[in-house]
């Protein structure tokens, strides 16, 4: 269960990310812009704080898309090794052939 709770915890930050990309996009170019005052960049700043924390794409983290595992993530397969092995020693994969001597 813990498990299925990380993979959609995952999820939810995903969705938060991209509903506030382009609202902390535009606060970070206000709160970075040397030109404007002083008070207008901090007003940007205390806005961007004012964001949900999980709205940062900082707060990604890749997780195994079948166990939730953070560690050991392939990429391209979106898995983790542990999922992977098992995944190609069923033949589950096409292509992969799990090597055992």
């Amino acid at each position: 269960m813990a498990k299925k709770a990380m993979i959609e915890r995952e999820k939810k930050r995903e969705r938060l990310v991209a509903k506030y990309a382009e609202k902390r996009a535009a606060l970070k170019e206000i709160a970075n812009d040397e030109s404007k005052p002083m008070e207008e960049r901090f007003k940007a700043r205390l806005k961007l704080s004012k964001l949900p924390r999980n709205s940062s794409a900082v707060r990604l983290h890749n997780r195994c898309q079948l166990t939730g595992r953070p560690h050991a993530y392939y990429r391209k397969l979106k898995i983790s090794r542990i999922a992977l092995r098992e995944l190609g020693s069923n033949g589950e994969i096409p292509g992969l052939v799990k090597s055992s001597w």
